[in-house]
């Protein structure tokens, strides 16, 4: 099931505020100025939210990768637990790009994304209905073709 407007536009708003705007109160010994901010990402945020919902390819996919290099910072590839692909903007990210930094993806990350299990996507895989990557697993793309044909339920 796809995630609601609101749903992402709470988890984006929680998100940022857990990873970026509260440790910036702290360095600031809780100035004032982080206020106004708050008000910005709420603002923001649905409209971002509503990019990746319902907006064109281009401004979803501009929105995701923005999102993901901003609250997931780090020297290796996106990498996130199976969990993650669960939440609202898990959702949105692989109905709209798939797996935002991978072409191939394991079994269990694509059973993470598509709600069901490991065994689940060797079936798929198994009649054709999910694409094999030539290296190894399932096909990012794929996935997210699937999601966006066949309307999958998440779990």
């Amino acid at each position: 099931m796809s995630p609601t407007h609101e749903e992402l536009t709470e988890q984006l708003i929680r998100l940022i505020d857990i990873r970026l705007l509260d440790p910036l109160e702290i360095l600031v010994d809780g100035h004032d100025a982080i206020d106004p901010l708050r008000a910005v990402i709420r603002d923001r945020a649905r409209s971002w939210a509503a990019a990746i919902v319902s907006g064109d390819d281009r401004a979803a996919v501009s929105v995701v990768m923005r999102a993901i290099a901003t609250l997931y910072p780090g020297d290796g590839s996106f990498n996130p637990p199976l969990d993650w692909w669960h939440s609202p903007f898990g959702q949105a990210v692989a109905r709209r790009v798939g797996h935002p930094t991978a072409e191939s993806v394991s079994y269990a990350v694509a059973g993470a994304m598509l709600g069901i299990t490991r065994q689940g996507v060797h079936d798929l895989t198994s009649r054709d209905k999910l694409a094999r990557h030539p290296e190894g697993g399932v096909r990012s793309a794929s996935v997210r073709d699937r999601l966006l044909r066949e309307g999958t339920r998440r779990v």
